[in-house]
């Protein structure tokens, strides 16, 4: 994949002594949603393994604590991804406390725009024979420009371009914050530098064990689950966006628009029928037609899009419409913007911004290499004709991407360079405070407890299925966040789901895109 939008901002390379040069704050490049806070560059070894060696600057950003006179420390944070851009982060909804009592700083890793981004070539659509090396032809495509600089690219170093920038602003020790594949960011830094670490907070965290290529594997069940609740949430608000009071009524809506869009329908299967599905001359086998109906309905799906797809050779992710569900079912401050394109009341961007699509270009390259240079879960070859028919045929966005990592074919002939840190916790201040929801379909609850396990994380579970907790205005969780960085003491362990805190017709998510954020 090709980004003209970086491609003049390669790794620059100077010797290590560049680290002493002082901090210099000043505006944050304009690419970056940061309203209110600064930025520096940092320069870090391009190689640990070399660390007098070259050295590449990453982007630091800094909202210093609002009332400095009750200043409690600096909170390192990161949202997740991997991939998703750190510099403006902490102008999410936070509580009021977090803002007036602690340096927000976030460190852009190694391979985003800003931060000596990663540029790699389009490899192009090889058909079958990807399935051997498709990884090695990407990896290819990025060392084609910065040899060495692909292989650096770990949770590992990214850990340790935190502590560098730790050091170069002058804290002894630092609170932590990560957000999904943020939480196993921190962990990893938690495990390498404990005594420099004063709280950490994990929020939505993944299964250590399963990085990386079944991380993304046991995702699929839980999205289609979590589908069928966003299905149900609209049917419960039909008298705002007139799509049927059933799930299913909503869904058979929102596949006809995906059709009309893509051309083909969708393969994603339908939620459970309710009484309200029932024709009214069957009520008398009511119970009979809902099995029937539960039964059929997902093979019904997957065989006309099978046959659709075959006779028009268009896919089904032409829809934008189908894009952006994927992308909403773990947010449910999303689900007004899809009930209302759904309904035809809400029209969408025509295209993304450059800002936005250059760094989901970055992002999307940065994921693929990163997760190829520190997978450790064995391919599983059995799924090798799934993905193949999932590429080939459906462009199923639901299962895709969990059955390119798990078949394989995602890091084909480009083998781990690292072995991911060992996640523990030995010498920590405070115990880690984690965060999870129930129904979270991007870090599933049952796996995320093995993060709490061999951290032995303070848990709070959260209602609902959201992904990421912090920053949606939930009151209890809100509280328990800044009792835990105060005092190091979770107070609950339990919380309710967050509201929907956007507009209920979906208008601000949807500017909010369009605007470039």
């Amino acid at each position: 994949m090709t980004l003209a939008a970086v491609s003049a901002i390669g790794p620059v390379l100077r010797p290590a002594t560049a680290q002493a040069q002082p901090i210099v704050w000043g505006p944050c490049p304009a690419i970056h949603s940061a309203t209110g806070a600064v930025c520096a560059t940092v320069r870090v070894p391009r190689d640990y393994a070399d660390p007098n060696g070259p050295t590449i600057p990453i982007t630091v950003s800094k909202m210093s604590a609002r009332d400095p006179a009750h200043r409690r420390g600096a909170l390192f944070g990161n949202p997740g991804g991997p991939g998703l851009d750190a510099v403006g982060m902490f102008t999410m909804r936070l509580p009021k406390a977090i803002r007036d009592e602690w340096d927000l700083i976030a460190v852009q890793p190694r391979g985003l725009i800003s931060s000596t981004p990663l540029k790699c070539a389009s490899i192009g659509d090889a058909g079958l024979s990807s399935i051997v090396d498709y990884g090695a032809r990407f990896r290819a495509g990025c060392e084609r420009f910065a040899p060495g600089y692909p292989t650096t690219i770990t949770t590992e170093n990214t850990a340790r371009d935190t502590d560098r920038v730790r050091s170069a602003l002058g804290y002894s020790t630092v609170s932590l914050y990560g957000a999904s594949y943020g939480a196993f960011l921190m962990a990893t830094y938690a495990s390498l530098f404990p005594g420099r670490v004063d709280r950490l907070i994990l929020d939505s965290a993944v299964d250590p064990n399963l990085i990386w290529n079944g991380a993304l594997q046991v995702q699929a069940p839980h999205y289609r689950e979590r589908f069928a609740d966003m299905m149900s949430w609209i049917a419960a608000n039909d008298h705002r966006y007139h799509l049927g009071t059933t799930a299913l009524q909503v869904y058979r809506r929102w596949s006809a628009r995906v059709t009309a869009e893509a051309g083909v329908p969708p393969s994603v299967g339908p939620p459970p029928a309710a009484v309200g599905d029932v024709p009214p001359g069957l009520k008398i086998v009511a119970q009979q037609y809902l099995s029937g109906v539960d039964r059929l309905g997902p093979a019904r799906v997957k065989f006309e899009n099978f046959v659709w797809s075959l006779a028009t050779g268009r896919s089904q992710d032409q829809s934008a419409l189908l894009l952006l569900t994927r992308l909403a079912v773990p947010s449910r401050n999303i689900w007004p913007t899809v009930a209302a394109r759904t309904a035809g009341t809400l029209v969408g961007p025509r295209s993304l911004p450059p800002s936005v699509a250059a760094r989901l270009a970055n992002a999307t390259d940065l994921q693929s290499i990163l997760m190829c240079n520190e997978n450790r879960v064995p391919a599983q070859p059995l799924d090798l004709p799934a993905i193949i028919y999932t590429t080939l045929v459906s462009r199923d966005v639901f299962d895709g991407p969990g059955l390119a990592f798990s078949s394989g074919v995602a890091c084909a002939g480009a083998a781990p360079v690292v072995r991911p840190v060992t996640i523990r916790n030995v010498g920590l201040r405070s115990a880690p405070m984690q965060l999870q929801s129930l129904g979270d379909p991007q870090t599933p609850y049952p796996q995320s407890l093995v993060m709490a396990r061999v951290m032995r994380s303070q848990l709070v579970t959260v209602g609902g299925g959201d992904h990421v907790q912090l920053g949606r205005l939930n009151p209890t969780v809100d509280a328990a966040v800044v009792a835990y960085l105060r005092s190091g003491r979770v107070p609950t362990a339990t919380a309710p789901e967050a509201p929907i805190v956007l507009n209920l017709d979906g208008s601000q998510w949807n500017s909010y895109v369009g605007r470039g954020q």
